[in-house]
């Protein structure tokens, strides 16, 4: 006999929505939006390339071998009780990578943040899946989640830049510390417990999630050296940087918005595959950028990546709940936030080869640096491309049933099979 799950008001419905979404875009940001700022945190703390580069990497590899284990852990727990835990963590976290006195430290305190934005990733598709039935709603509150997700890191520059040039690089971790008590008092005054009585490990093929990893992997990493090369070498400011990158993000957020329909009449195959090309082709547009390019050099390109990002990420994220039982999703979700986190921290890390050291800081060769940047945009597209063909290759048409949320063991849906 199964247990459905009990009706939710609209309130709890959209205040969950919209605590997940704020809390997912502050997760995202705070990847994206050190990116304009690892310049004056370079001159103001005396960095170089090496321990610089750890301010994203310590993050993101954090956050992706934590993001299993705590997803699991909120299954047993309780969702909502380790939301609240991750929001406590990652909001103290914050508030030291503010502080931090030198460049150690805040490496170190952007580890400490990562562990704490493992638990809110882990959580964030749980709790959607317990407020939303499966149907147009849940497929539209999906889509408002992906778009959060590519449009939180592609809008990150500009928000960097404002506050790195308006106030202090040090603006962009305090901001999360309102952010985070707001969105702490909404949780525990609307969101719903829920947990798995019953915890086992999670039927999320390996091979949907290579397709997670693709995409962070390439576009995402390389925003980090994009950005780099709209202010080192087209000595672009840190808001004029930001800008560059606006007219993709809104593609991105009408793209995914779109996508709520999508399912409906493109197999997901279809979708993931095509939108997975298109960023390869995105990614290999933005090569034609030289040391003396106009600003908006990379601008097709990025709209061409982003767009196709649109499609991807809310599909990617139906696959993930439509493959795993609601008293599982926290640990599904887990599965593949690691594989998107451990995607841009190999990325950014992998990307980086291709960049003299010396070309990543003011200063350096401007040539040098885009000799690297093309070599790395060809790499990263390549990385898509192959991700392209993982889900052309693995993700048969022939439908099957599994249990879906709401009703673990006789509500059935149909999906591709994947084949291994």
């Amino acid at each position: 006999m199964t247990t459905p799950i009990p009706a939710r008001s609209t309130a709890t419905k959209r205040i969950t929505l919209l605590v997940v979404c704020v809390t997912t875009a502050m997760l995202m940001l705070d990847i994206a939006v050190v990116n304009t700022a690892l310049p004056s945190i370079a001159v103001d703390l005396d960095a170089g390339v090496s321990s610089l580069q750890w301010v994203i990497d310590a993050y993101t590899l954090a956050l992706a071998t934590a993001v299993l284990g705590a997803g699991s852990w909120a299954d047993r727990r309780g969702r909502r009780r380790a939301f609240v835990v991750g929001l406590v963590w990652f909001t103290g976290a914050s508030l030291l990578c503010a502080l931090a006195p030198t460049i150690w430290f805040l490496d170190l305190a952007r580890a400490v943040q990562g562990i704490g934005g493992a638990v809110l990733f882990a959580c964030s598709l749980a709790l959607l899946a317990d407020v939303f039935d499966r149907g147009p709603a849940r497929a539209s509150a999906l889509a408002a989640y992906g778009a959060t997700i590519g449009g939180a890191f592609a809008v990150g520059p500009l928000v960097g830049g404002l506050l790195t040039e308006l106030l202090d690089w040090r603006a962009i971790f305090f901001v999360n510390v309102p952010i985070g008590l707001v969105t702490l008092l909404l949780t525990l005054r609307w969101v719903p417990e829920s947990r798995d009585p019953r915890p086992r490990a999670a039927d999320v093929p390996g091979q949907l999630l290579a397709a997670a990893f693709a995409i962070s992997a390439s576009l995402f990493a390389v925003f980090v050296y994009t950005t780099l090369y709209l202010q080192n070498v087209l000595l672009l400011s840190p808001v004029q940087a930001g800008l560059v990158y606006l007219p993709a993000t809104v593609a991105m957020f009408v793209v995914a918005g779109a996508t709520a329909k999508l399912d409906r009449v493109v197999p997901t195959r279809v979708s993931l595959s095509c939108s997975l090309a298109l960023v390869a082709v995105g990614l290999l547009m933005m090569t034609v950028a030289e040391a003396d390019s106009s600003k908006y050099v990379l601008l097709p390109g990025l709209v061409v990546a982003c767009a196709a990002a649109g499609v991807f990420n809310p599909v990617m994220s139906g696959i993930v709940l439509g493959e795993s039982t609601a008293a599982h999703s926290g640990l599904a979700a887990g599965i593949n936030d690691a594989f998107r986190q451990t995607g841009i921290a190999v990325g950014v890390a992998v990307l980086g080869v291709f960049l003299p050291a010396e070309s990543l800081l003011p200063g350096g060769s401007p040539q040098d640096f885009v000799s690297g940047l093309q070599g790395a945009l060809v790499a990263a597209a390549f990385v898509a491309a192959l991700g392209t063909v993982v889900c052309a290759v693995c993700l048969r048409p022939r439908p099957q049933t599994a249990p879906v949320f709401g009703d673990a063991e006789s509500d059935t849906v149909e999906f591709p099979a994947v084949t291994g």
